[in-house]
């Protein structure tokens, strides 16, 4: 039997990813030849083609519609929810098999997605700091909730690994609406003349059918270039303002630190002091790790801050003064400064000094960052830059030589902030902390807040395997799923547990997190690489003490898994309250 298997869950990428391959095993004991259609962000689309769909015998949607409805018409097809699958997949094949009627695509969705019905083309597009996991959980709530609004969207991701699913030209000409849920700042040049709406990829991400509800209503024309607009009139200063900056400055300056520190450690391989001979391969590995990466830190934090602000003028005069900080020993707190100051400046000469027509195409590649660069410089130099230096030396001090209660006390605030929110501003927040210390060779605070954001994931998913009567199939499938992106220091792995029940969740990451932050303080682990959770392991070095360090995360974690499994409530009493 030839059968087209479509998965689609608007809750998260895990479930739709599991229910695909679990469906896909079953009908492969059955000896049916399968095709697999996976609407998600964990991997590419592969629509089954004209040719399948006419040899099929049997479509099976595991969904709560069925994408692009008019492919099917008059073939057999069985449509049922993804949680329904997921319990017996042969089960579910083998009633699929007996049920399945003749489909006929319903006449609204079949019609244009700008007919009468009300449909709009939507596109958006979605990013995180990180770009792991809020950049791909955002796209696909909000790619899920737009298709059963009965709209046409198109949902790019700029993550990690750069831009996918890339908006066309085409896509953006045709858009009703572009919808930018960011936490960083990307380019708007492209979408210029557009009705644009701005939110973030929490927004996005826990309530996607308001957020496009709102991009609908509320959505405004841009210039193309400013970041502010009445689409943003209404919304915080962490989705439009200050934090946004600070965090496209971070996301640009990550790779850095994670390649910088994974090179220092390799370099200790050879010995904790070997770097220190001339010539060596352990000298070659420091001198790219920490005399070139690490030293583009704060120049890239400060550039592209001052990028997010002020756009492409904004880029020089911040990576300058970054450098200044840098040299004047201001460090990351100076780098911060630094691209604040920068971008304001460029964006004030952009706005407020009028040149004739003649000379106002030198603004931008000689005017803007003369005055910009020359402002940053010398108040970097002549006002900032020695008391901030002053202030980090003393902070720098401070953390090497406080003793086991303060670091214990400093693990349990930063473990505990990296816990509140799963990703959110608190989050980030600690996360900032601990990646700024590492420009100055401190590296206590970033082990301690690695550790502690893969608690929660990992806790969710041991809570899920110790009370298994307590979650429904679907919770115990997604559980798995954020087992190992806890592994991986994904924290997002336990929102979908958060965003159920929060009054319970949140309390017992919150004590795992803690816990873990203070043990990893109290045996002085180090982490060279603020990425890549428990794999950094398997670098030597990267890592110290490795073995106290993992036993702090196995802690926290079974205090997070333990503590929810047993407060939680199982379905019979969650009836029972009802």
């Amino acid at each position: 039997m030839n059968l087209i298997l479509i998965t689609a869950c608007p809750s998260g990428m895990a479930t739709t990813f599991l229910a695909a391959k679990r469906l896909e095993q079953a009908a492969t004991r059955l000896g049916w030849n399968v095709h697999v259609e996976m609407h998600g962000e964990i991997a590419p689309l592969q629509a089954a083609s004209a040719e399948q769909i006419a040899n099929a015998d049997l479509i099976v949607v595991a969904a709560d519609h069925v994408p692009a409805p008019e492919r099917f018409e008059g073939k057999r097809l069985f449509q049922a929810p993804i949680a329904s699958a997921l319990p017996d997949p042969s089960a579910f094949l083998s009633q699929a098999k007996r049920e399945a009627p003749i489909y006929s695509a319903p006449a609204a969705t079949a019609a244009a997605p700008t007919s009468s019905a009300g449909g709009k083309n939507i596109v958006a597009v979605t990013a995180c700091p990180t770009g792991v996991a809020h950049t791909f959980m955002a796209a696909e709530a909000l790619a899920e909730a737009g298709k059963a609004m009965g709209h046409q969207i198109r949902v790019e991701t700029q993550g990690s690994v750069g831009a996918q699913n890339q908006l066309t030209d085409d896509d953006i000409a045709a858009a009703d609406v572009v919808v930018l849920a960011c936490d960083i700042e990307v380019d708007p040049s492209r979408f210029a003349g557009k009705r644009i709406y701005r939110t973030s990829t929490g927004n996005a991400l826990k309530k996607p059918r308001p957020t496009l509800e709102a991009a609908l209503t509320d959505a405004a024309v841009e210039d193309g270039t400013s970041t502010a607009g009445s689409a943003t009139a209404k919304k915080s200063i962490k989705e439009k303002g200050i934090y946004k900056h600070l965090l496209t400055g971070v996301s640009f300056m990550l790779p850095m630190v994670v390649a910088g520190g994974l090179l220092i450690a390799l370099s200790f391989v050879f010995g904790i002091e070997a770097f220190q001979e001339e010539g060596t391969l352990a000298a070659a590995l420091m001198q790219i790790g920490g005399g070139t990466a690490f030293a583009l830190m704060i120049p890239v934090l400060a550039g592209y801050i001052a990028y997010s602000i002020a756009d492409r003028p904004g880029i020089a005069p911040g990576m300058i003064g970054g450098m200044l900080a840098a040299e004047i020993g201001s460090g990351f707190i100076g780098g911060i400064l630094a691209g604040f100051l920068a971008g304001y400046v460029a964006l004030a000469v952009t706005r407020y000094v009028k040149l004739p027509s003649s000379v106002e195409s030198l603004k931008p590649i000689l005017i803007i960052p003369l005055i910009a660069s020359l402002v940053t410089g010398l108040t970097m130099i002549y006002v900032i830059g020695e008391p901030v230096a002053a202030v980090l030396s003393a902070l720098t001090s401070f953390l090497e030589s406080m003793g086991s209660t303060n670091a214990v006390l400093l693990g349990i605030l930063l473990g505990a902030m990296m816990c509140f929110d799963l990703g959110g501003p608190v989050n980030k927040a600690a996360y900032t902390f601990g990646v700024g210390l590492l420009a100055s060779e401190t590296y206590g605070p970033m082990a301690a807040i690695m550790a502690a954001g893969m608690v929660p994931a990992i806790g969710m998913g041991i809570a899920s395997f110790v009370a298994r009567n307590k979650f429904s199939a679907p919770e115990r499938e997604a559980g798995k799923a954020s087992f190992v992106l806890g592994l991986c220091f994904i924290s997002e792995g336990a929102i979908p547990f958060a965003a159920k029940d929060p009054l319970r969740v949140i309390p017992a990451c919150i004590a795992g997190g803690a816990v873990t932050g203070a043990l990893s303080m109290l045996v002085g682990a180090k982490l060279m690489a603020p990425h890549g959770g428990i794999f950094v392991l398997l670098i030597p070095n990267a890592i110290t003490p490795a073995l106290l360090y993992l036993g702090a995360i196995v802690v926290g974690s079974l205090i997070t898994g333990l503590g929810y499994a047993f407060i939680k409530r199982g379905a019979a009493q969650v009836a029972v309250a009802s």
